[in-house]
């Protein structure tokens, strides 16, 4: 058989077969595009390098911003508050924050949290806190994923007054027998400062009520103040309450009243021995008497008596005793209920 001879095409002809063919492979590769790669569950789409870009934008174009609703503010305090709200991921790994101030604007936020990306609305909750009292807040909940941002409406709550508090403490407490002593404290509040208070008393044996002591006083500018008290002559329950409203009353202070003991001494005609005597106010009569020798981190006891009666209604105690030289003190011992053990002042004995 004879070879068939072919010419060459022309340059026209050989132009437009190329493109007829680079048209098939073309169709060629998108149908095996489009097809699902075996074993992968769920199918794959896979992206020429030439449609990589084409293929990004139609993925950010079908993904959708989380959707983001504020909702009341509860457990209002005067410090604190909790907001709660509902964000939506939409799918996208999405976070949150509640923004807040004094303002509309608002200016403050909460640490970022996350919510997820599912899809649905899922409530979320946060506690505010160090706010100041008897002001307004405007918060909202705000939402934020790869896919954008979304707000809700902005609302707003009050924080409440800051509750009146007393706290009071006698000065000194005990208070010997007959001397003066204060009765000080603090107002704590919204509205502390420049407000009326009173002090009361219930004296031993504290069955007879508060009655007022004295006049009203006003608290100054911070809520402080101080009652000056004279003559207590027996133990007493003390308080300070509010005048008006709301009524506020401190805790029951007991201010102790203790005896007033003198001690002397005096010298005998036996060596190394000492009369100790003194009185005490008002009179104990019966009550132990102890003579004490100070020393260093300790005392010795050196004996003792009891309280006898002295005229115009007074007691006193007298005892002679083997003595050192050092400081003395005496200890009065009470049992009544009315009143408190005491000590004397020291005495040196040379």
């Amino acid at each position: 058989m004879r070879p068939q001879l072919f010419t060459d095409p022309s340059p026209g002809h050989r132009a437009r077969a190329l493109r007829a063919a680079r048209a098939k492979l073309a169709a060629r590769a998108l149908r095996a595009a489009r097809r699902p790669l075996r074993g992968r569950a769920p199918a794959l789409t896979v992206c020429t390098a030439a449609l990589a870009l084409a293929c990004a934008a139609t993925a950010a174009a079908a993904a959708t911003p989380p959707a983001a609703s504020t909702g009341a503010a509860s457990g209002v305090s005067y410090s604190t508050a909790t907001v709660s709200g509902y964000v939506d991921p939409n799918g996208e790994a999405t976070d949150y924050v509640v923004q807040y101030g004094s303002t509309r604007g608002l200016g403050a936020q909460t640490s970022l949290a996350p919510v997820g990306s599912g899809t649905g609305y899922v409530k979320v909750v946060q506690v505010l806190t160090g706010l100041a009292p008897v002001s307004t807040y405007y918060y909202r909940i705000l939402a934020s994923s790869p896919a954008g941002a979304s707000a809700g409406a902005i609302y707003s709550f009050k924080t409440a007054r800051v509750p009146l508090s007393l706290a009071i403490a006698g000065a000194p407490n005990p208070v010997e027998f007959g001397s003066p002593f204060l009765v000080e404290g603090t107002l704590s509040g919204t509205g502390a400062g420049g407000h009326p208070i009173e002090l009361q008393a219930n004296p031993f044996p504290y069955t007879a009520g508060f009655q007022a002591v004295g006049n009203p006083e006003l608290t100054n500018a911070q809520g402080g103040f101080s009652f000056p008290f004279l003559g207590l002559l027996e133990n007493a329950q003390l308080r300070v309450v509010t005048i008006g409203q709301p009524v506020v009353s401190s805790a029951i202070l007991t201010e102790g009243v203790a005896v007033r003991v003198t001690l002397h001494v005096g010298a005998t005609r036996r060596r190394g021995y000492a009369r100790l005597y003194g009185t005490v106010a008002p009179a104990e009569v019966g009550a132990l008497v102890g003579f004490q020798l100070l020393r260093p981190g300790r005392s010795v006891n050196q004996g003792g008596t009891v309280v006898k009666p002295a005229g115009a209604g007074g007691s006193r105690f007298s005892r002679v005793v083997r003595v050192h030289r050092g400081v003395y003190e005496a200890l009065v011992r009470v049992f009544d209920g009315a009143h408190m053990s005491a000590y004397s002042q020291a005495v040196l004995i040379r």
